[in-house]
């Protein structure tokens, strides 16, 4: 998968503040850094399949190393932690077992709702469960998605 862009002042709220000293009010915008071992076990809840993971950071870049058994594993991974506030950057270097075509990909904009990005991609926009699906379990509601948030659009 590569490096992949992110968007990194959006994103799920997932590092825990009691590590961070309270912000002076010249760093109130700064977001707290990122921590490996918490990015780790944000996989881990979200229940997403690997083999083995490593999970490094370096400034606001996640870098992945390991094994998953398929191609929607790896994604799901990438863009679960890619779609963490914080981070711009995530440097994909597992390993996939089993290889196939790689998703599309889609940065949800202002005015976007899965309906409208299903019309988009699939030419139907009744078709926006399979971009839900797609998307589990980091997306919980087809109805909450946000501007900015990198979604996976998998091939039907």
């Amino acid at each position: 998968m590569g490096l992949f862009s992110f968007l990194k002042g959006g994103g799920k709220k997932v590092l825990k503040n009691e590590h961070v000293a309270a912000p002076t009010p010249e760093k109130a915008n700064e977001v707290e850094p990122l921590r490996a071992s918490e990015l780790l076990n944000y996989v881990k809840q979200l229940g997403l399949n690997y083999n083995k993971l490593t999970v490094k950071t370096m400034g606001d870049t996640v870098v992945l190393e390991g094994e998953v058994a398929k191609q929607e594993d790896m994604e799901k991974i990438a863009l679960a932690l890619g779609n963490v506030e914080g981070v711009a950057t995530v440097d994909n270097r597992m390993n996939i077992v089993e290889p196939k075509e790689q998703s599309k990909f889609h940065t949800v904009e202002k005015g976007d709702t899965l309906s409208k990005i299903a019309k988009q991609y699939y030419g139907d926009m009744m078709k926006y469960p399979a971009i839900f699906e797609a998307n589990k379990p980091m997306l919980k509601d087809p109805d909450e998605i946000y501007p900015g948030q990198v979604l996976r659009i998998p091939a039907l």
